[in-house]
């Protein structure tokens, strides 16, 4: 494999429910680019956007961060409904065969899949959730790589971390511009850490869990 390479996967909700959160999703993910890019190490990376009209649509594949364009409200548009379970088996999929095709050269040495969601599964049709639990504990245990699952909606993370998440990569954010923000520079800074080798897996601390209704945040005695 290619040392000091990196492949991030971004998995987008553009369902409805987003809409409202339309212009900060947008800011944080240019935000996010911006500083990944400055990151010492090679990086592509793979946009899929989702909803029930299209469970999943590759706007980026594979492409050198300095070659992604910002993300605008003509590329970014809610609608529609959640199919969140065949967005991730899909992409799993995907990822798994699109590194398969490359020579153990060009292979990445690390590989980092993140879901950006506010809402719960509704609308999948191909996968099931013990399917998708299944794909992600092999791929991190054969594979090494890492998920991260970041929502706005409880419920949604009490799902993810029955389809395999681990406590310590899911985070909650408030349905705020600063909720919003906050947790694309939380994934940033981790991300960040993990890509130099200064962490060796990507997780997510008290200093990450600003919202108040974050269950996993410690609550002070």
């Amino acid at each position: 494999m290619k040392k000091n390479y990196t492949h991030i996967s971004v998995l987008l909700d553009r369902t409805g429910s987003m809409d409202s959160i339309r212009d900060d999703i947008i800011g944080g993910f240019n935000a996010f680019l911006e500083e990944q890019e400055k990151e010492p190490g090679a990086a592509t990376l793979t946009l899929v956007q989702f909803d029930s009209q299209n469970p999943y649509e590759i706007i980026h594949d594979f492409k050198p961060l300095a070659d992604v364009p910002k993300l605008t409200r003509t590329s970014y548009v809610p609608r529609a409904s959640t199919p969140l379970l065949d967005a991730m088996g899909r992409a799993i999929n995907d990822l798994e065969s699109k590194i398969a095709e490359k020579t153990e050269e060009e292979r990445p040495e690390k590989v980092i899949m993140a879901v950006i969601t506010d809402g719960r599964e509704n609308a999948s049709r191909e996968f099931r959730k013990d399917q998708v639990e299944k794909m992600i504990k092999e791929r991190t245990e054969k594979d090494g790589w890492q998920f991260v699952f970041l929502s706005a909606d409880l419920a949604a993370i009490r799902d993810a971390m029955a389809t395999g998440f681990r406590a310590d990569t899911v985070l909650v954010f408030n349905k705020t511009a600063d909720g919003t923000r906050g947790a694309y520079q939380s994934l940033s800074n981790q991300m960040s850490g993990f890509r130099s080798g200064k962490k060796n897996k990507l997780d997510f601390d008290d200093a990450d869990r600003k919202s108040e209704d974050d269950p996993l945040k410690k609550k002070p005695n």
